[in-house]
């Protein structure tokens, strides 16, 4: 394919107009630029306009889909977490693949998928078939991820070869016992420094960025372990490492997150600070667990944008702001978030103590460990260790002179009666619990022995929370729903169905899942004289849920339905995170 070839076809196809074409013909011509890239990146550098409405930019998506359609080859979208490097990679040669410009993308027992961007070019195909005795399916991919993932792909799995024979000449290649898993981070010559092993974590951690992870899991098994990356909330299997190349990967982070690479035997915690590919700075922090087959790390990825989200990017309704801003304008009193780990409620503290920190305000925090470095606070770290816990750093924080405080979690009843003691002092406290709904935290406080005029006289608030994934955006279609799976999802409550329902489709921009993105449900529970009135040692958990709902708190379930009315998520979803109304 050459760039003139391309540009008449466009042209006879409508799809460029004829000076466009020849003035970037003859640009290329007097600059002598020698440009021996694929014509359709040098088309798309161009930013070419369409010539047909609504006139978007030529990208080289939009070109390999009309190549698509011209050919009758079918597009493929390259997907990493689809992609079996290992298997792949064994088909062919890297330089084999980049002699042809091909990439395999799937391999199957009676036929091989292989990706191209040259439909034209057509000699490797029969050998291929003849060399693997498999048949050969060709599709389209783009040659911006071809030439990407001919690098990655190939670079991965020559590092994990080449530190597979290092690990002590492959005397742990094998099968593994326990004695011997012990002593892999320490044993042979493959170290947390070894070229190869920081090839594999820079891979692992520029793939997470790429990937919109929040979370990676290094999850070590007998012989091969397991890569998972969490993504809108859901975990997704990308790569299989050798157990001896996992615990490598493993020194490897402990090395840069500042933790103790000997001790394997107890959970270690730790910070590493890097650079996303986008030159943005990222922070991760990690976490360690001693399994049976070696130590398990969790990274989690924390996003820079976080503390400067506004009220309305997090999720919140009219109603819903409206109530929450009531609530966090108060001189003094307890607020309480609670939900699961990873429902956003760090991005809700951290948002709403960013908007209420001024230079007038003393902002302090008290966290375990600390998630986002945020200069307007004054932070402090738990260090249990050396007997610094929640109680002892909020006792600590009363003589601080502050005005604002975040606990990061009330566990015990000293840490509860320390966030109260604050509370009735003057000082606005804000922490989290983990419960199930809004009104189960007032149950909680009671629980670990909270006094409940204390809880009376100090609590303004709970905010219970889950996220959603959203809908793309480029390829929501519309769908059907029975009224009957409406009413479940609602009901008691009588909420008119959605006109039009959106569900699901798959396309380019959310990498064929259907879903970009999360947003938040709340259920916001304000502690108001009749609620107050039902808080007691005896406390009827349904009746004070019903008092609530009549005084305009919307359950989850609810405040989901209402995502789903504005179009922003689908039902399914909605059903996945905060179930139906049957049970509420």
């Amino acid at each position: 394919m050459t760039l003139k070839g391309v540009l008449g076809d466009l042209v006879a196809d409508g799809i460029v107009v004829p000076e466009d074409a020849g003035k970037l013909i003859s640009e290329l011509v007097s600059k002598q630029t020698g440009e021996e890239s694929h014509p359709f990146i040098q088309i798309a550098n161009r930013r070419l306009a369409c010539a047909t409405p609504p006139h978007d930019t030529l990208t080289v998506e939009t070109l390999i889909l009309w190549l698509s359609r011209k050919t009758g080859i079918p597009f493929h979208r390259v997907d990493p977490l689809k992609v079996d490097v290992t298997a792949v990679t064994g088909v062919v040669s890297y330089a084999y693949a980049t002699r042809h410009k091909i990439l395999p993308v799937e391999v199957h027992e009676d036929h091989i998928v292989i990706a191209t961007a040259e439909p034209f070019l057509q000699d490797w195909e029969e050998e291929l078939t003849r060399i693997l005795r498999r048949p050969i399916v060709r599709v389209l991919a783009s040659p911006v991820d071809i030439s990407r993932y001919l690098v990655e792909f190939y670079t991965l799995t020559e590092s994990v070869k080449r530190a597979v024979q290092k690990s002590d000449n492959g005397r742990f290649s094998g099968a593994i016992n326990l004695e011997q898993l012990v002593e892999l981070g320490r044993a042979g010559k493959l170290d947390a420094n070894d070229r190869y092993v920081v090839n594999i974590v820079d891979w692992l951690l520029q793939y997470a960025y790429d990937q919109r992870a929040s979370d990676i899991h290094l999850e070590p098994r007998r012989d091969t372990s397991d890569v998972r990356f969490r993504i809108d909330g859901v975990l997704h299997p990308v790569y299989q490492l050798p157990t001896v190349v996992m615990s490598a990967v493993v020194s490897r982070l402990k090395v840069l997150g500042r933790m103790d690479v000997a001790e394997k035997r107890r959970p270690q915690d730790g910070r590493v600070k890097t650079k996303s590919p986008a030159g943005t700075e990222i922070e991760l922090r990690l976490s360690t667990l001693p399994t049976v087959f070696g130590e398990k790390l969790v990274m989690r990825i924390f996003d820079p944008e976080v503390t400067i989200r506004g009220f309305e990017e997090l999720g919140l309704n009219p109603h819903e702001l409206s109530r929450w801003k009531r609530m966090v304008s108060k001189p003094h009193g307890i607020i309480l978030v609670t939900g699961p780990t990873g429902s956003g409620k760090t991005t809700t503290l951290y948002s709403t103590l960013k908007q209420l920190a001024c230079p007038e305000v003393n902002v302090c925090t008290i966290e375990d460990p600390i998630e986002m470095v945020e200069p307007k606070f004054n932070q402090m770290q738990v260090h249990s260790g050396i007997g610094v816990d929640f109680a002892t750093g909020l006792r600590t924080l009363l003589r601080q002179d502050p005005d604002i405080i975040m606990v990061g979690e009330i566990r015990d009843l000293e840490t509860a009666e320390m966030a109260i003691q604050a509370a009735l002092t003057g000082h606005l406290v804000f922490s989290t619990l983990h419960t199930n709904d809004a009104p189960s935290a007032v149950v909680r406080l009671l629980d670990i022995g909270a006094p409940h005029y204390l809880i009376k006289a100090t609590l303004l608030g709970v905010v219970a929370q889950r996220l959603v994934r959203t809908l793309c955006p480029h390829c929501k279609k519309d769908g059907v729903h029975t009224e009957e799976l409406w009413k479940s999802l609602v009901s008691p409550w009588r909420i008119a169905p959605p006109d039009p329902v959106y569900v699901h489709g798959g396309c380019l921009e959310c990498r064929e899942t259907g879903y970009l993105g999360r947003i938040g449900i709340y259920e916001i529970l304000t502690i108001t004289p009749s609620i107050r009135s039902l808080i007691g040692p005896d406390m009827d958990l349904a009746k004070l849920r019903e008092q609530a709902i009549k005084e305009g708190m919307y359950p989850l379930h609810i405040s989901g339905a209402l995502k789903i009315c504005a179009g922003l998520t689908g039902m399914e979803e909605v059903f996945r995170v905060a179930g139906g109304g049957e049970a509420s």
